[in-house]
């Protein structure tokens, strides 16, 4: 009979490795928002950090198409960063030569409207 002893440091090594391990299972089974091609209503809202109206406001108007399967409703992911995409601003400030150009022609053409 072969007899084996388990240091303190033997069972927080096999601990760690059976933590990762468990880690590993569920991000594969729950997938993060970016590897899934359709999202649910919940986390389009939490993605967008938008209301439930808001949501609804942008499927009503046709601004994120969705698609309902019984009494759920998906999006593609890829919609929703193309709606991000169409709606992003730049800072007038990143361009100061530009931004200052146009506070110039505002400024000129109110002194001549003034005139």
């Amino acid at each position: 009979m072969n007899i084996e002893i388990l240091t303190k440091d033997d069972l927080k090594e096999f601990k760690t490795e059976l933590l990762s391990e468990i880690e590993k299972l569920l991000k594969s089974k729950t997938g993060t928002t970016q590897n899934k091609e359709w999202l649910k209503s919940y986390e389009v809202r939490k993605l967008l950090g938008i209301s439930p109206g808001k949501l609804q406001q942008l499927r009503v108007n046709g601004t994120l198409e969705f698609t309902r399967l019984g009494g759920l409703i998906y999006f593609k992911y890829e919609d929703i960063i193309k709606l991000m995409e169409n709606y992003k601003h730049k800072n007038p400030l990143s361009n100061r030569a530009t931004y200052m150009a146009k506070v110039q022609a505002d400024a000129d053409f109110r002194a001549r409207r003034t005139k």
